[in-house]
């Protein structure tokens, strides 16, 4: 027997954007209900990384006491590109005068999940959205299963997918799972997570002859650390030596702060845009509508630029029957979106050495690295960027 829910705006994911947007919302007056296939643990216990642009840290500010980004988060004030054994600040705030925060998603999922639920939220776990129907109507529907397999349909003015990568939600807007443009990187990143003080006070991204290779930081007591490595690398393939030995030697002149590795993985990644954000009453957020390489640290703000954006849309749709801006989500997101897929793609490819590249590659690659560091506006391209572009741009 199905059961049937009515809302105003039905929210297919639990993620950032997800929650974010229902918290936007909730401040208009506007109900939503909230779905998810995960447990609330297995969200709020899946470490990822997190560097927040300071226009997505206003956006948390909004949580209130909530938000803790500010306060358990860490600001930075630039990043250090270390080519040739020698290390280059980049100075955000002599560049643009704005920083960007060290909080890791799973953090900032903490306290949107305390924040909503404490709202009133109908935040629901273990359900799985199984397909998205009617979206050219104005009673589009989420097609949905409970954690005990029984079917639940829910039925609203408005429909947003922000389930991640592997969108269901994704074929009522494109037509198909998988359609948008795309393209595959022939390296990914092998990451660890360590016990250890910070070997650095600020993220450092450092291209060696062998490979890039990333320094952040999770805590004072825990540091993350990527090296670029084939796609099919297995975990299992190095021993605890041999992975300090592989990270000290793609960061020359820094000496890494050892400890003891406990967990590690292999993070492909790729670049991707559904050929269509919206379709009649349902649209796109997130990793459902993009994903991008995390060399430029994109991924969670993009996905909250997306939610601002569409935020003031539904509240114009659904409080004043004004549809124009909802119209021009597309092409306005779009537009900040091919913005961070440039940014993302020149990040990557300024940082990691191709399989194929010859000695006249790896020399061009140093001369604009160098171009970037000894330019004020290389600098100041590269800080703008990576801090974040305004709201409006």
């Amino acid at each position: 027997m199905t059961t049937t829910v009515r809302t105003r705006v039905a929210i297919v994911g639990a993620g950032p954007a997800g929650l974010l947007l229902s918290h936007l919302l909730d401040r208009a007056g506007i109900e939503s209900v909230v779905i998810d296939q995960r447990s609330r643990d297995d969200i709020e216990s899946t470490i990822r990384a997190g560097i927040l642009e300071q226009g997505t840290v206003e956006l948390l500010d909004t949580l209130g006491p909530a938000s803790r980004a500010r306060t358990q988060g860490h600001r930075h004030d630039g990043v250090e590109l270390r080519f040739e054994g020698e290390g280059h600040r980049i100075d955000f705030a002599a560049s643009v005068g704005r920083a960007v925060w060290l909080y890791p998603q799973h953090e900032v999922l903490k306290d949107l999940i305390a924040a909503r639920l404490d709202a009133g939220q109908d935040l629901r776990f273990g359900i799985t959205a199984e397909r998205v129907d009617d979206a050219g109507t104005a009673r589009p529907r989420v097609i949905a299963r409970d954690a005990d397999g029984q079917p639940l349909e829910i039925e609203a003015d408005f429909v947003v997918g922000s389930d991640g990568s592997r969108s269901v939600a994704r074929a009522a807007v494109t037509g198909s799972s998988t359609g948008g443009y795309f393209r595959e990187y022939p390296f990914a990143w092998f990451g660890i997570l360590c016990e250890a003080p910070p070997s650095s006070d600020e993220l450092i991204y450092s291209n060696s002859p062998d490979g890039f290779a990333l320094v952040s930081q999770r805590s004072d007591t825990v540091q993350r650390m990527y090296f670029q490595c084939d796609p099919d690398t297995d975990t299992n393939a190095y021993s605890e030596a041999q992975l300090w030995d592989e990270l000290q030697r793609r960061v020359p002149g820094t000496t890494l702060k050892q400890g003891p590795i406990f967990q590690r993985d292999v993070l492909r990644f790729r670049s991707f845009v559904a050929h269509e954000l919206r379709r009649g009453r349902v649209a796109l957020v997130g990793d459902a509508a993009h994903t991008v390489p995390p060399t430029g640290a994109k991924g969670m703000n993009l996905a909250i630029a997306d939610v601002r954006l569409l935020a003031a849309a539904l509240e114009a749709l659904l409080l004043e029957n004004d549809d124009r801006l909802l119209d021009a989500y597309p092409e306005t997101a779009s537009r900040r979106i091919w913005k961070a897929q440039h940014f993302s793609w020149w990040m990557t490819s300024l940082l990691h050495v191709a399989p194929d590249a010859t000695d006249f590659d790896r020399r061009r690659q140093i001369g604009e690295l160098r171009t970037v560091v000894e330019s004020e506006h290389g600098r100041a391209y590269l800080a703008e960027a990576y801090c974040g572009w305004p709201s409006d741009a």
